[in-house]
């Protein structure tokens, strides 16, 4: 029960909450973005989600953009080669300050992930998933 219900009421909650208290600093985010390099002031990121069966699928996870638009996409910053050329100044405090996270809240909201339980994995890392699943 608790899984079900309380821990999606908890999420809806806490997520519906966290995008009031920071509805202004997500905007003085966005604007600074848009002013500092044009473009989109969100991306989605492909992660892997688990349905409750056990079956995994994938879902696009919301971030503040932190990279310039002439970034490789679809490229974990992990797999860019001199990934700093990439990164905006803003997008460095962000980073720094985990602030390119708050747009997850919308997706804390929409049920694709949970404020309680694992990060959402990259899509790259699947088949890490897979072989640590299977040795347990």
């Amino acid at each position: 029960m608790y899984k079900h219900f309380f821990k999606r009421f908890i999420d809806i909650i806490l997520s519906f909450l966290g995008i009031i208290v920071l509805a202004i600093p997500m905007l003085i985010i966005s604007l600074i973005i848009v002013i500092t390099d044009p473009g989109p002031i969100w991306f989605k990121q492909k992660r892997v989600g688990m349905k409750k069966k056990g079956e995994i699928t994938y879902f696009s996870l919301l971030k503040f953009r932190s990279m310039k638009m002439s970034t490789p996409h679809d490229v974990p910053t992990h797999m860019l080669e001199n990934p700093q050329q990439y990164i905006t100044s803003v997008g460095a405090i962000l980073r720094k300050t985990s602030g390119d996270e708050l747009l997850q809240l919308f997706n804390i909201l929409s049920g694709k992930m949970s404020v309680i339980g694992p990060r959402p994995a990259l899509w790259n890392y699947l088949n890490r998933l897979v072989l640590a699943t299977e040795k347990s």
